[in-house]
């Protein structure tokens, strides 16, 4: 058994280290290749830069207009997912500690909401929001993006939260808080891992969405970032390095926000919530 259990695990451990590193050598070479010219680039994409040139990072703001179009997506990405996760909480905590007869209905209303192709609804919803004078505006991109994520955001946090004790909630009715209090002073601080897992996953989604941005957002003062990289095709088509360049700017929130929330996915669900 042990020797089973021995091989068991240095099996996952070199599956996982290799499926790691199939996901960090390219973002390492981007990295490196960013700091290459051109020439360096073409001669040999695989070798290491002879000098750091900074100045692609520079260049490649400019080019992708990214001085505005970070801080577009910063503002889309932050409010839709804000909206996405409150009411998405709310829904599933209404969902898993209360019953009552729509219940099941209701559930898989969200539930089939997972099915639904995003961008098969591009047209129809470019036609409500035109109905609605919303087009080229930031409502235009926050509204779709919580509408399909609030599905999943559901699902995720309702069966997270079906697995609480009731003798949380007991506790709270005890000292006299009301529903809302329970929910934000007892409900969401130990929600706290599948919260983290809903705001990653939606906050990746909502700063690398390009195609709902592209027919959605005419002005260039309210376009996202992934439309500032769409700049170099056909105007930089030959300059990589920029291209590299601004592509790990683009990453760098996600890792920043992925770090930040990571020691999350790793901690309790529970622990501590109920003594004795």
């Amino acid at each position: 058994m042990n020797k089973k259990s021995a091989g068991f695990r240095i099996f996952a451990y070199t599956f996982l280290s290799l499926f790691a590193m199939m996901n960090i050598v390219p973002l390492f070479w981007m990295v490196v290749n960013s700091f290459k010219n051109e020439q360096e680039y073409a001669a040999n994409p695989f070798s290491l830069p002879e000098a750091l040139h900074f100045s692609n990072y520079a260049e490649a703001w400019k080019v992708a207009n990214m001085n505005v179009y970070f801080l577009n997506s910063l503002f889309v990405t932050f409010a839709s997912l804000i909206v996405t996760v409150f009411f998405g909480a709310l829904a599933s905590y209404f969902l898993s500690r209360f019953q009552f007869k729509l219940r099941g209905i209701t559930y898989g209303v969200f539930l089939l909401g997972m099915l639904v192709p995003i961008h098969a609804t591009l047209i129809p919803i470019f036609l409500i929001m035109q109905k609605l004078h919303l087009l080229d505006t930031h409502l235009s991109l926050i509204l779709p993006y919580t509408a399909f994520h609030l599905s999943l955001t559901i699902i995720i946090l309702e069966g997270f939260m079906r697995g609480f004790p009731k003798d949380l909630e007991e506790s709270g009715v005890m000292d006299g808080a009301g529903i809302f209090r329970i929910f934000w002073s007892i409900i969401l601080p130990i929600t706290r891992p599948a919260m983290a897992t809903v705001v990653i996953l939606n906050f990746i989604y909502n700063w690398n969405e390009y195609l709902f941005a592209l027919v959605l957002i005419s002005s260039s003062a309210l376009k996202t970032l992934p439309l500032g990289l769409a700049n170099f095709v056909g105007i930089e088509t030959a300059s990589l390095t920029l291209q590299m360049a601004a592509l790990t700017m683009a990453l760098i929130p996600i890792i920043i926000f992925y770090l930040l929330l990571q020691k999350q996915l790793v901690t309790g669900m529970t622990a501590g919530a109920v003594k004795g």
